[in-house]
């Protein structure tokens, strides 16, 4: 272990729901190198973010702070590289730092002056916004080309090229960051035929008709039947199909595309992974697999990600660190992507700038949770309607709890379509309810439950610095 601090690989996805993972027990696909991590480390059961949208769980894990703070808050909001970062820290304390595949932080803008290009980073190379899966383009530090081949196996190609390259005197930062498996979805040769002769099970919630809950479930506009079109699909729809078959056809041919780009991930970390066995370094080696959010799978009749729902909210988060961390050990307490940074730095030894908002859980992957570890977090979505017509909100989220606050306009932030409506709350008991199907916010019974969760967010709000343009109705 050079220097004694231990290398960084930090594997990261765009839009990998944790149920879609076998190690967190998915019942419609098996990722078993994603397994090996779990088996040789934690899985982390109650891993969230903050915002559930690209650009903005990117700047808060990079940077350790809230979206309000950074100023990352929508997808319009790119990060100045100035800016600071847990790999600019690492790389000024001997780290060399590398960043492969998507960044999705404002490069590409044509009028960016490379003013949102990576920094703090020995090498990189990335794609511009979403990026490409066949033939993708590449943002080099020196220009930009296509590079033939598939994005998956290329970003693993460039990480892999890295770690050959590197100097094995000085610890490694490596951030491998996949495109996979965002829309559209588009699988490599290898998997395109999987899952054919087999119809992918339906989640409970498949035929949600979002009664019981506020308006803006309905409203949204990522629903399954309605909302996915031929050319998401990338195919014609057939004709003559009843509702209900065209909703499950085209659940089919969207799930088993999203799982075959996760199973060339898999493949992927799977190359990693022997490649690190194989230099004998595998243990002196952090290793994260992780989204910048979550996606429903056809949970309540939708795709895409942005509300604070479960399916949207949770993270994948497993990490392997045999010198410290237990294999196949489990954790319930509650991470935030704005933990990642102070975490990584903790391990390295470094000091935790004030600014950072997290905290660092480097006990809890030791199996100890400090006696004031948090019981709850905070989310904002901000981009009111500017996109699937999702409104704006925030909300609290407790071990049993979920309050949601749909405020319903744009309250100055950029990129959100300047249209107000009536605000709304929910209220959902987790204990109960693990889908998310009823809002108790109005039955009396839970009265004090409300009155609880509502000072304990004014608080958090208050605390954090998000009071400014937050505001809520009784």
């Amino acid at each position: 272990m050079p220097n004694g601090k231990p290398n960084i690989l930090f594997i990261m996805t765009d839009d990998h729901a944790a149920h879609a993972m076998s190690c967190y027990g998915s019942r419609i696909n098996q990722t078993p190198n994603l397994d090996r991590i779990a088996g040789n480390g934690m899985r982390i059961d109650n891993c969230f973010c903050t915002n559930s949208i690209c650009t903005p769980s990117r700047a808060a894990i990079l940077t350790g702070t809230y979206n309000h703070t950074n100023g990352v808050t929508t997808l319009s909001t790119p990060m100045d590289k100035n800016k600071l970062t847990f790999p600019k820290l690492l790389r000024r304390n001997g780290y060399q730092t590398a960043v492969y595949g998507k960044w999705h932080l404002g490069e590409g803008r044509k009028d960016d002056g490379h003013k949102y290009y990576p920094d703090g980073f020995d090498d990189w190379a990335v794609v511009p916004g979403q990026g490409l899966y066949h033939n993708p383009e590449f943002i080099f530090e020196n220009g930009r080309r296509v590079v033939e081949g598939y994005a998956t196996d290329i970003i693993t190609d460039m990480s892999l090229d890295f770690l050959k390259k590197r100097d094995t005197e000085k610890p490694f930062c490596l951030l491998c960051h996949h495109k996979a498996p965002h829309r559209s979805w588009e699988p490599d040769a290898k998997h395109a035929d999987l899952y054919e002769d087999m119809e992918i099970p339906y989640p409970e919630t498949f035929n949600d008709d979002y009664s019981n809950r506020a308006s803006a479930a309905s409203a949204a506009e990522m629903r399954v039947a309605d909302n996915l079109y031929e050319h998401d699909l990338k195919v014609q729809i057939p004709e003559g199909l009843s509702p209900e078959e065209e909703k499950k056809w085209k659940y089919q041919r969207y799930i088993k595309d999203y799982l075959r780009c996760i199973a060339s991930v898999d493949d992927n970390v799977g190359r990693l992974l022997d490649y690190l066995d194989a230099e004998g370094i595998y243990d002196d080696t952090i290793i994260v697999y992780t989204s910048d959010q979550g996606f429903f799978l056809g949970d309540h009749g939708w795709y895409d990600k942005r509300f604070m729902y479960e399916e949207s909210l949770r993270m994948p988060f497993l990490i392997s660190y045999p010198k410290e961390i237990k294999a196949a050990s489990v954790s319930k307490d509650m991470i935030l992507n704005i933990d990642f940074a102070e975490t990584f730095l903790d391990f390295a030894g470094l000091p935790i700038p004030s600014f950072m908002q997290g905290r660092s859980f480097r006990s809890i992957l030791n199996g100890q949770t400090p006696a004031d570890w948090r019981k709850s977090m905070y989310y904002r979505y901000w981009m009111h309607k500017a996109h699937h017509n999702v409104y704006a909100h925030y909300g609290l989220r407790t071990h049993d709890y979920k309050l949601i606050y749909y405020y319903s306009d744009a309250l100055g932030t950029e990129g959100s379509v300047d249209e107000s409506y009536e605000p709304e709350w929910e209220l959902f008991d987790l204990r109960k309810d693990h889908c998310e199907m009823r809002s108790v916010y109005n039955r009396p019974e839970y009265a004090h439950i409300v009155k609880e969760l509502k000072d304990e967010l004014h608080a958090m709000q208050s605390d954090l610095g998000d009071d400014r343009y937050c505001k809520d109705v009784d």
